[in-house]
């Protein structure tokens, strides 16, 4: 198959003269007319390309038998079978439907490749958060230094996006699935395959889906995040709590560790930007979650375009209940036929540290799935321009709910030969649980004890 240069979006020079645009994020009437009629309510190209990307049909919403229980969701594609694999023998050949990062991982390592199954765009919302995304369109803007957002509830609040950071606040203020529960591992290989895994049960709220929630409330809040881990004995019981503040900048991300062995909550501003991620070995700093999250202010944002790419996606078989982690865990990446990859379009956002600001990450590279808003792939770069790391997520639909997910993340180290998978569930018990009932006072510095009494 011949390379997909003909694939790469013809606006893209248009998007990166945008992206320099000072002008207001909020589009005209006459622009988000657009949403539902030749985009997707949330702002994707409902077209298909002429080719592999079909058009959108709606997102998966009837799996038909596979029905999931339990939080296990059933491959809804289980006949599916790879068109082709691209690995180091033809690379070269699709290397503009790739990522650098991808393709330094093919050429670091023989046995990485990427299996490129039939496209399927499976991913919606519900039908309140896709109305929402017209009204954002011509009413949420970015606050002047960019930071955070102004007239905005929820939703998607870009659905035509002009800027970098737009894309990325489409991707911080996804819609997860309201108040859930779910039970994780993650595993921090040594550069030979062994592994100790560290489970997790976090318990996830959107502030306006609160029980005791008023118009108002804690307005600043996108959602609240308790993380207590299960396993090993040793780390049993310690508990982070984060109140997620939307713009950053202005109020700065609350929060706070219990101790279990010494029994002490204190304040966590180290849980921030290049902070060490929680229990991670030194493989990921705090903004590395979810691809990425927090505050912007210490890059330069810019919206480089829209292009083609095989991204992660429809991987229900790398959450399979009939995998083990010994199954997925392989020297230097995990096992890449347990992997499911499809030729997608996507916005590319890229992130330069400004003059005078710190992060071990000097450039970051961002490909976000324009159909969930979910960022797919991300290359790092060092403070000497060079490519250290690279993250993929692993996109699954939560198709009786309108939810898309993560099956795991993943986070290769290209200069240490190690790498991190986050959100592991092959081996859990009630994974996920949706439309969980919680209160504000869940989330106080005072629930941290009682939920790490072990």
């Amino acid at each position: 198959m011949k390379t997909h240069k003909r694939h790469l979006i013809a606006g893209a020079i248009a998007l990166s003269l945008f992206g320099a645009s000072t002008a207001m994020a909020a589009v005209s009437e006459s622009e988000a007319a657009k949403l539902g009629n030749e985009l997707t309510p949330i702002g994707a190209e409902k077209a298909g390309n002429g080719g592999a990307i079909p058009a959108w049909d709606g997102g998966l919403t009837d799996p038909g038998v596979n029905q999931p229980q339990q939080g296990i969701y059933p491959d809804p594609f289980p006949n599916d079978e790879v068109k082709f694999v691209i690995d180091q023998s033809n690379v070269d050949e699709y290397a503009d439907n790739l990522s650098p990062g991808q393709v330094a991982m093919i050429k670091t390592y023989s046995t990485f490749s990427i299996p490129v199954y039939e496209t399927r765009r499976t991913s919606t919302y519900p039908q309140e958060l896709m109305d929402l995304a017209k009204e954002n369109a011509t009413t949420v803007s970015l606050t002047p230094d960019g930071n955070g957002l102004q007239n905005y509830e929820k939703g998607v609040p870009f659905p035509i996006p002009q800027k970098g950071q737009e894309v990325i606040f489409n991707h911080i203020t996804r819609y997860r699935g309201g108040s859930i529960i779910r039970n994780v591992a993650q595993v921090t290989p040594q550069a030979n395959g062994d592994f100790s895994p560290v489970k997790f049960t976090e318990h996830l709220t959107d502030r306006v889906e609160l029980a005791d929630y008023k118009p108002g409330m804690d307005d600043n809040v996108l959602f609240y995040f308790k993380q207590v881990i299960t396993a090993p004995s040793r780390l049993a019981g310690n508990v982070l709590l984060v109140h997620e503040t939307l713009d950053q900048v202005k109020e700065g991300r609350r929060a706070w560790l219990y101790n279990s062995g010494q029994r002490r909550v204190r304040r966590a501003p180290q849980v921030a930007y290049d902070g060490p991620g929680t229990a991670a070995d030194g493989q990921r700093t705090s903004d590395n979650l979810d691809l990425f999250n927090g505050a912007p202010d210490r890059y330069n944002w810019e919206l480089v375009g829209k292009k083609e790419m095989y991204i992660p996606y429809n991987s229900y078989r790398l959450a399979s209940r009939d995998l083990s982690y010994n199954d997925i865990i392989q020297p230097g990446h995990i096992n890449p036929s347990v992997t499911r990859y499809e030729l997608h379009r996507v916005w590319h956002v890229r992130a330069t540290l400004k003059d005078g600001e710190r992060h071990i990450y000097a450039r970051r590279d961002f490909f976000v799935d324009e159909d969930s808003w979910q960022i797919a792939v991300v290359d790092h770069y060092d403070g000497r321009g060079d490519l250290w790391r690279v993250a993929e997520a692993h996109h699954v639909q939560a198709y009786d709910i309108d939810v898309p997910a993560y099956a795991a993340e993943t986070l290769y180290d290209l200069m240490s030969g190690r790498y991190l998978v986050m959100g592991l569930t092959n081996e859990e018990s009630d994974p996920y649980t949706y439309g969980v009932t919680a209160r504000s006072n869940d989330f106080t510095p005072a629930a941290l004890r009682r939920a790490g009494v072990r």
